[in-house]
């Protein structure tokens, strides 16, 4: 079922279904929606109790007047859960979704009995990417967000995938058309300002699972080489035939990891 409640001082779009004794929350990506991970979502088991959010400044939930940080996006997935009375849950963040589970993991450990991070990195943006945000913020803010998506989005994809996801595509950018603008720069604005979190992430003591596609430009296996170099004690697997949506382009291969590694 889809409902809205009150988390953090704002209203947040929640989709609940199954009443399992394993809580996982499923965490979406920068412009996209909870809808995303419809495909993913209906290979659990129907008992399985998932939860999944349209994070704060996208979709139909609201937003911080300034700023979306990783911990307010925390604080509203706490909030969430204290109402729901789930004492730990599985966290799987898409991209922009696993810096909030990491930050998530960084204030409330207790909360949390495993993360995934899906096409997500663990670390803060470095100078060059701040400017390259700084920018995209401007475009954001003199209407240019459909513009800057219809280059964005088909790029999360692999080349050999773009044909058989382009329904999901074309779904996303037409989502794009309802985002708030003013909630988007805030989103945009807390990416820019998380931490860093490869020495955090090297100690804890929470099964940490990163997911990558072969064929991601945003994170390419050089940097995926960097990830697994900076964090040896958390489990890396790499996804062939797949982009930055790998949880879209191959929900079956994510699916098997993921369960083998929460179970």
């Amino acid at each position: 079922m889809e409902y809205f409640v009150t988390c953090n001082r704002i209203p947040v779009h929640v989709s609940e279904t199954g009443n399992g004794d394993k809580t996982i929350v499923l965490l979406h990506g920068y412009l996209e929606t909870l809808y995303v991970w419809e495909d993913f979502r209906a290979l659990f088991p129907e008992s399985s109790h998932i939860i999944s959010i349209d994070l704060p400044g996208l979709g139909l939930s609201g937003s911080h007047p300034e700023i979306n940080t990783m911990q307010f996006d925390a604080k509203v997935l706490v909030d969430l859960l204290d109402r729901l009375s789930v004492e730990k849950a599985v966290i799987i963040g898409h991209s922009m979704g696993g810096y909030v589970g990491q930050r998530f993991l960084r204030d409330y450990p207790e909360r949390i009995e495993a993360l995934v991070n899906v096409n997500s990195i663990p670390y803060a943006d470095d100078p060059a990417r701040k400017n390259d945000r700084d920018k995209e913020i401007s475009f954001i803010l003199n209407g240019k967000l459909v513009q800057l998506a219809q280059i964005a989005v088909p790029n999360m994809y692999a080349k050999g995938n773009l044909r058989k996801c382009d329904e999901k595509i074309m779904e996303t950018l037409e989502i794009c058309e309802t985002h708030d603008p003013e909630g988007v720069a805030a989103v945009v604005r807390g990416l820019v300002c998380r931490d860093d979190n490869v020495q955090f992430l090297s100690s804890t003591e929470v099964p940490v699972m990163f997911v990558y596609g072969d064929s991601d430009v945003y994170t390419p296996l050089s940097a995926v080489e960097r990830v697994i170099s900076d964090l040896p004690s958390c489990k890396h697997v790499i996804v062939p035939g797949t982009g930055h949506n790998t949880h879209i382009e191959d929900p079956q291969s994510l699916y098997r990891h993921v369960s083998c590694f929460i179970n």
